[in-house]
């Protein structure tokens, strides 16, 4: 059997920090595009500061769209190495 491979944290996390900044600026625009979407009431929900169509809004929005990627990171990487280690273990047992 192959020993499961660890999740780099460095690398999951910029991964995420990065798709969740695309999605956050893919959600603004798509609020621009269909405006009675509400997409400034989720986004509001979600990103706490945020305010639609002004420049700290969007600054605070897209912070807090890097920092939720690394805390997903920093959370997810250690457990799934955890039990990936925990399960590689017992196979070979």
């Amino acid at each position: 059997m192959t020993a499961a491979r660890r999740l780099e944290v460095v690398a999951l996390g910029m991964s995420l920090a990065t798709f969740f900044v695309i999605t956050y600026l893919l959600c603004i625009l798509f609020g621009f595009v269909l405006p009675t979407a509400s997409m400034h009431q989720l986004l509001s929900l979600l990103l706490p500061g945020f305010v639609w169509l002004t420049w700290l809004g969007f600054l605070i929005g897209l912070a807090w769209a890097f920092a939720y990627g690394w805390y997903v990171a920093l959370v997810f990487a250690p457990l799934y190495n955890f039990f990936a280690a925990r399960t590689d273990r017992q196979r070979s047992a």
